[in-house]
């Protein structure tokens, strides 16, 4: 039993399990303003205030969506951003059942001693920045490590420091009310195969719930935020039912029975490649102790984005396009998606990006 006790314990594990509810799942717009600056350059939009805060609106108030979400994961300028009427964002989710969580981390920058591996920065000041995001009505927190698959990597040394990391970030946001995504995302780019992809994704989480345990985590409110094992980007591609046997598999090897709820990362597949394999792993057979879902940026927003194109008469469409695949992927979380999902523009487009940065 963890020694470490929060003030908050009941309320974490509530609102961690809340967000693993099966049919649910998190609906991932912390894009950086760099980040939401590309995906708005893509379609010919500015990238100033009024822009990210117009797409997010369009997001948090398409009709039916937040029927299928229970958490949607915000920017630090977001939180504090209200409708065109005057609305906190963070009162339209809650008025939605719908927590509001909150990117914490700063970014990556190269670990030295390793060959272009990468830290993430962000937890000096954490605490009070978590204390304020509480008060601002967040109720969880996202932190990315990042890792890549090489011929020498992941290293030993970037699994350790980014599995303490992670530990460190989550229990500092348990202390402060907030569910920790342990979010270790392992890149789709290489040629490698899915074997190795499995291997490398075994050792990783394996690190993790060791730095997780060893800093005294209450795994009950914690969430898994992983990469599906997949083949590499420059390899073919398997069916989502490889997808699904292997991911299990290593999440079955490595991911404790206390974690509520693990709520992959599309990690650049298209909209529908994600939604498939999600789908099979939740119709394949065998030991499941976690609910699996979703916590979708690209897979959820990109053909609504494409849909909107930054003109208010498409907000509409855009709206229908994002219901779409909410409620697709609400069905894959319970293994009933049939694949017959209208496929928006960009749906079936796939969405990687090398070394992706938020």
């Amino acid at each position: 039993m963890s020694c470490f006790k929060s003030k908050y314990e009941a309320e974490l594990i509530a609102n961690a399990a809340y967000i693993g509810t099966p049919g649910k799942g998190i609906l991932a717009a912390d894009e950086s303003t760099g980040t939401i600056g590309k995906r708005l350059s893509s379609i010919n939009v500015e990238n100033v205030e009024e822009n990210r805060r117009s797409l997010r609106e369009l997001l948090f108030t398409t009709p039916g969506a937040l029927e299928c979400l229970s958490g949607v994961i915000l920017f630090e300028e977001t939180l504090y951003q209200k409708t065109h009427d005057g609305k906190p964002f963070v009162d339209v989710l809650k008025v939605g059942k719908v927590l509001p969580g909150i990117k914490v981390d700063k970014g990556t920058v190269e670990l030295p001693g390793t060959n272009g591996e990468t830290t993430t920065q962000g937890l000096d000041g954490l605490a009070e920045r978590c204390q304020k995001y509480y008060a601002a009505g967040a109720r969880f927190a996202k932190w990315r490590a990042v890792l890549k698959i090489g011929p020498n990597e992941p290293s030993q040394l970037a699994i350790n420091d980014n599995a303490n990391g992670l530990a460190r970030y989550a229990v500092i946001c348990q202390q402060n009310g907030l569910v920790p995504i342990v979010e270790p995302e392992i890149l789709v780019d290489g040629p490698h195969n899915i074997d190795k992809c499995a291997d490398v994704t075994e050792r990783v989480l394996a690190a993790c719930y060791k730095a997780l345990n060893d800093h005294h985590v209450l795994l009950e409110g914690t969430l898994l935020k992983p990469n599906m094992v997949t083949p590499g980007s420059d390899s073919p591609k398997v069916a989502p039912e490889v997808i699904a046997e292997y991911t299990v598999r290593a999440l079955q090897r490595t991911v404790p029975a206390a974690v509520p709820a693990v709520v992959f990362l599309s990690g650049g597949q298209s909209e529908e490649e994600a939604t498939l394999n999600l789908n099979a792993m939740n119709k394949l057979k065998g030991k499941k102790p976690w609910s699996l879902s979703f916590s979708f940026g690209r897979a959820l927003q990109q053909s609504t984005l494409k849909a909107w194109a930054g003109k208010k008469e498409n907000v509409p469409k855009a709206q229908k396009a994002l219901l779409t695949r909410c409620k697709a992927n609400s069905q894959a979380t319970l293994g009933t998606y049939k694949g017959d999902a209208q496929l928006g523009e960009g749906a079936a487009e796939s969405l990687h990006v090398k070394d992706y940065k938020y």
